[in-house]
């Protein structure tokens, strides 16, 4: 039998051919096996295949072989990604603001490759990242990638930082200035990425939208802030502040309905007290930015949670509630 162009590649081919034509439910048979070989210019007998193929198994891929009837079978069995886990990262990258939309079809398209064509399939029905909010900041993934250069390296981040405006263009923010911060982590929260860092010049911690961010790059100038760093959990951050905005961080103490404790473990953690306040209510407190978002949340709950300290928080709560009436200019 003369031999193919592509015969040095044969038990590459041979895996290629498992990891994407067979699964537990599509399987090759030995002639069909020769054949897709044939169509990469191998040529191939039984007794050498069955050799290779206990090559790949001492190498670690899970190649099954069993008989039905008079025939046998081929198939890939256990991969390093099952079709469920692979179908929860495709959830995950379809769901996240954070990733574009051509990120995600390209991410998905990878994690394809990670199963059959047959399964492949089924991820590809998954894709529906049209329609969804996405980020639009393609450069994004550099930002991310500067930000973890200037952490790894002690360094400084300087970026310019934008907004939208009304006619959905990018806005420079403070006339297009560069900001300058130490960063010290990223941050997940509220379906956004944020870089925590310290501001030198404001003398605390701030926090920037990633996907906010355009022509990051490390400045040869060491980290400041590290002591603020030590101080607060940063794994319970994003949760115990409750929002990224720039707002005033205090201790608030808030009245809620027993039958609302669900709500606040989840939003707050199962390590926050609630201590009984009567036989309808709880109380207890949270650390969190008094921003207008955390306010549009106790509004939401209604009189099911409510502020009732400190002072000047609940004069802030009613103000706001006023401003919503229009009862304030």
């Amino acid at each position: 039998m003369a031999k193919g162009t592509n015969q040095k590649l044969k038990l590459v081919y041979l895996m290629k051919i498992f990891m994407e034509k067979t699964d537990d439910a599509h399987r090759l048979t030995m002639p069909e096996i020769i054949a897709e070989l044939e169509k990469h210019d191998i040529t191939a007998e039984r007794k050498s295949i069955y050799a290779d193929i206990e090559a790949l198994r001492e190498l670690g891929v899970d190649i099954i072989g069993e008989q039905k009837g008079k025939t046998y079978y081929y198939h890939i069995g256990s991969r390093q990604f099952e079709l469920a886990e692979l179908k929860l990262l495709v959830d995950a990258i379809q769901s996240s603001k954070f990733i574009t939309e051509k990120k995600s079809r390209e991410l998905i398209k990878k994690l394809e490759a990670l199963t059959s064509v047959h399964e492949g399939k089924q991820l590809q029905r998954q894709v529906y990242v049209a329609g969804r909010v996405k980020t639009m900041n393609e450069h994004i993934y550099y930002s991310v990638d500067e930000i973890y250069n200037a952490i790894s390296d002690n360094k400084q981040l300087k970026f310019q930082y934008f907004q939208w405006n009304d006619k959905k263009e990018m806005e420079l923010r403070k006339g297009g200035v560069f900001y300058q911060v130490s960063p010290w982590a990223l941050c997940w929260e509220e379906e956004n990425y944020y870089m925590l860092a310290y501001d030198g010049a404001a003398g605390r911690i701030k926090h920037y939208r990633v996907d906010k961010m355009l022509n990051a790059s490390v400045v040869d100038s060491v980290r400041e802030g590290r002591e603020h760093f030590e101080q607060i959990d940063l794994a319970g951050y994003g949760e115990r502040y409750f929002s990224m905005f720039d707002a005033e961080v205090e201790r608030v103490k808030l009245k809620c309905k027993r039958t609302f404790a669900n709500v606040i473990i989840d939003r707050f953690g199962k390590d926050i007290t609630l201590v009984p306040l009567d036989e309808e209510h709880f109380y207890f407190y949270a650390t969190v930015a008094v921003s207008d978002l955390f306010l549009g949340w106790v509004f939401s709950m209604r009189k099911h949670v409510q502020i009732i300290g400190p002072e000047h928080v609940v004069e802030k709560v009613k103000m706001a509630a006023e401003e919503m009436l229009g009862v304030r200019g």
